[in-house]
């Protein structure tokens, strides 16, 4: 009885196990380093989102040289196939969702032939096809906030625009958001009294100028719902800055490190878990001090 609930959680979080298939209808250059491509067809019938704004699916990309069975079947190749030779994933948010149309927009980053999943969608081109897992997802605007604050990089970014879409009319908003130069900008329409802080990281660390950014930022009267997405380090620092120094309740803060400096998905993956613990643990001691 009680394993239901409990599978139901891990689809939700993006879990399950269902496999789609999505063809490219279109690609889109936003601005000169993050490209959108929508995917359709058929193989999105079972697909679904719209709950939350940080839903997020799980590309799979063969493995080179590796024929997989047909039709694609990811437990069987997780049965019969060595591990390596496993597809490997690669998370993305879901910037848009047309149930209607039956069209997934997902917008990737891109420079140059750094990585995998950026250059996959530097050429895609119509008729290609992507299988992915998903969505996942928990976070959206709530009508109980007083105010919203998002911050993020561009890995956040689809996540941030989908949230700001979804604040309620007239509610502040504040977004603050980095970005490599005033290029990488984009139009993010709400109907919430949003106001959005591009901030141009140029040589500096990533996240340097979001957390300064923020902590600059005096914070209004009334409850506050977070949303901190993005590179590990700059998350772990605004993390500890609003639940330490600012004391805010975790009940609506969404904080989440997408990836760290220096690892590929792979690996952040693999040590995200105990990363997590040990923050919690010197956050709680710091707020038990």
């Amino acid at each position: 009885m009680a394993t239901e609930p409990r599978a139901a959680e891990r689809e939700r979080r993006g879990g399950g196990r269902t496999v789609h298939r999505g063809v490219v209808l279109r690609t889109e250059r936003l601005t000169p380093h993050m490209v959108r491509v929508v995917l359709g067809g058929d193989g999105l019938a079972a697909f679904d989102a719209g709950e939350y704004t940080d839903h997020y699916v799980k590309l799979l990309f063969g493995r080179p040289g590796v024929t997989y069975p047909e039709p694609f079947d990811i437990e069987r190749i997780r049965a019969e196939f060595p591990r390596e030779q496993w597809p490997t994933t690669r998370t993305y948010t879901v910037r848009a969702w047309d149930p209607a149309a039956r069209e997934l927009s997902i917008d990737f980053v891109v420079h140059g032939d750094e990585g995998l999943a950026g250059p996959w969608a530097e050429a895609a081109r119509p008729g290609d096809e992507m299988f992915f897992m998903g969505p996942g997802g928990k976070y959206a605007p709530v009508q109980e906030a007083d105010w919203y604050l998002f911050a993020g990089d561009e890995s956040s970014l689809p996540a941030i625009a989908a949230g700001l879409e979804r604040v309620p009319s007239g509610a502040p908003a504040f977004a603050f958001i980095e970005v490599a130069d005033a290029a990488e900008e984009q139009e993010l329409p709400s109907p919430g009294d949003a106001k959005i802080v591009w901030l141009h990281r140029g040589d500096r660390p990533v996240g340097a100028a979001l957390v300064e950014a923020v902590r600059g930022l005096e914070l209004p009267d009334g409850r506050v719902q977070a949303f901190v997405h993005g590179e590990a380090g700059f998350v772990k620092e605004l993390r500890r800055y609003l639940r330490v120094e600012r004391t805010l309740p975790m009940d609506l803060i969404s904080i989440s490190g997408y990836w760290r400096v220096g690892r590929d998905e792979d690996g952040w993956q693999a040590g995200k878990r105990a990363w997590n613990q040990q923050v919690e643990q010197e956050e709680d001691a710091a707020l038990s001090s």
